[in-house]
C-alpha cells in the first residue's frame, strides 16, 4: 500500500501526528492555531529529520476552511491528494476543556465545543477517504455531551460514512499514565463495503491488536505501592515495590530511559514557591492540584498547569518539561525550543496525545487500511 495522505487539524507541536508518521504516514498539511505551539512542531519536525508537509503549514482556525476563499483553496489542496490515487485522510483531536470532568465542562456551545462540530462540517464538506477524531472520555460518559457525540456521529452517517470508537486508557498502550481517551475511526462506505461482505465496521476493525497492557490486570488498589513521606533525594529499588511487568509502565522507568536529567529540555520547569514542595507525599495524588508522582507508579494523567500541578517523586520542584515529555512517552531525541515559554511548554505537553497511544492508534488504523486498499 502506498503511504496513506494525513491532513492534521489542532495539530499542537505534534505527538499525534507523530504517531502515524512513524507507523507509516504521511503527514502533508499541519494546521493550529497557536503560533508559539506552530513554531515548536516546525522546530521538533525539523530536528527529526522529517520533511516539511508538502501542503504546507496553517495558522487559520479551522472556521476558516469552511467557506470564502480559504474554503476554497483548502478544498482544492484535499482534491489534488485524492488526485494522487492514495487514501487521504483527516486527523484531529479538537480542544477539549468544554468537555472536560475537570474542565469548563460548557459543552458543545463552549467556544472549544463549537470546534469538535465545525471538525466534523469539515470532515462532510471536504470528503476524506477515513478520518480520525480523539477528545476526552466526558464527551463519552458525561450523558449531555453524549448526545452532542452521538448527533454528530450522525450526521456523519448520513454522509457516508462507516463509524467505530473505543475509549482507551493509554496505559494500554504501555504510556506511563491513567488517561482515556475517545478515539473515532471513520472510513467512507465505499471503501470497504465489497471488502468484508456487508459487515459492520465495529466487528472487522480490530481495536485491541496493537494493546500491550491488559488494563483489569494492572489497576486497582492493591496492585501499585500507595504513598510514603518524602525525602529528597531519597533513592529506592524497584523491587521492593513492584513487578519487572510493572516497571515499564513507571514514572522512573521513563526517567531513566529518556535520561531526562541530561535531556535538553531538563532545565525547563517552575521554580518552587511554596512549602507543598516539601510535605507532600510521595505518590499523594489525592487532591486536584499538587500532586505528588510516585515514582513506581505510573502518572494521573500528563496535565500541567491551573488544574494539575505534578510534582517530582524525589526532588523539590515541579516536573521539567523533559520528565513530562518522559511521561507523555516520547522518543528521547523529541524536545522544545528552548525560546519557548514554560507556560506554552506544559500547555503544549499537556494537551498532546501520547506517543505510544498516538503510534498504537495509528499501526490499527494502516493496518485496517492495508486490507481496504
Amino acid at each position: 500500500m502506498n503511504k496513506p495522505i494525513l491532513f492534521s487539524f489542532f495539530s499542537g507541536s505534534g505527538f499525534l501526528d507523530l504517531g502515524f508518521e512513524n507507523a507509516g504516514f504521511e503527514v502533508a498539511f499541519v494546521n493550529e492555531f497557536h503560533p508559539p505551539f506552530l513554531d515548536a512542531y516546525k522546530f521538533t519536525r525539523a530536528n527529526m529529520k522529517h520533511k516539511a508537509p508538502i501542503y504546507g503549514y496553517s495558522l487559520n482556525t479551522i472556521e476558516d476552511f469552511l467557506d470564502g476563499d480559504e474554503g476554497i483553496k483548502f478544498s482544492s489542496k484535499v482534491e489534488k491528494a485524492k488526485s494522487k490515487g492514495r487514501l487521504v485522510g483527516f486527523v484531529g483531536g479538537p480542544p477539549c476543556p468544554d468537555f472536560s470532568v475537570g474542565g469548563k465542562n460548557k459543552g458543545s456551545e463552549g467556544d472549544n465545543g463549537k470546534l469538535t462540530r465545525t471538525y466534523i462540517d469539515l470532515i462532510v464538506k471536504d470528503e476524506p477517504d477515513y478520518f480520525i477524531f480523539e477528545n476526552v472520555k466526558g464527551l463519552w460518559r458525561t450523558k449531555r455531551h453524549r448526545e452532542f457525540y452521538d448527533s454528530m456521529k450522525a450526521k456523519l452517517e448520513k454522509a457516508g460514512y462507516e463509524l467505530t470508537d473505543r475509549l482507551t486508557n493509554s496505559i494500554e498502550y504501555g504510556a506511563p499514565q491513567d488517561r482515556d481517551r475517545i478515539f473515532l475511526f471513520g472510513i467512507k462506505h465505499e471503501h470497504i463495503s465489497n471488502k468484508f461482505n456487508g459487515a459492520d465496521l465495529r466487528t472487522v476493525f480490530d481495536w485491541e491488536k496493537h494493546l500491550k497492557v491488559d488494563l483489569d490486570s494492572v489497576m486497582g488498589k492493591g496492585k501499585w505501592p500507595e504513598m510514603h513521606p518524602f525525602i529528597e533525594g531519597e533513592m529506592t529499588d524497584s523491587s521492593n515495590y513492584i513487578t519487572p511487568k510493572q516497571k515499564k509502565l513507571t514514572i522512573q522507568y521513563w526517567f531513566d530511559k529518556n535520561d531526562v536529567l541530561n535531556h535538553p529540555n531538563a532545565s525547563h520547569h517552575f521554580q518552587p514557591k511554596s512549602d507543598k514542595f516539601k510535605i507532600i507525599k510521595e505518590g499523594d495524588d489525592s487532591k486536584k492540584s499538587f500532586k505528588r508522582l510516585h515514582r513506581w507508579r505510573y502518572s494521573p494523567t500528563a496535565a500541567y498547569g491551573n488544574n494539575e500541578v505534578h510534582l517530582h517523586p524525589y526532588k523539590a520542584r515541579r516536573i521539567s518539561a523533559a520528565e513530562a515529555l518522559a511521561i507523555q512517552s516520547l522518543p528521547a531525541d523529541f524536545y522544545l525550543p528552548a525560546t519557548m515559554t514554560l507556560s506554552n511548554m506544559f500547555k503544549t505537553i499537556g494537551n498532546g496525545v501520547p506517543y505510544l497511544a498516538a503510534n498504537g492508534l495509528a499501526k490499527t488504523v494502516y493496518d485496517f487500511l492495508k486490507q481496504c486498499d
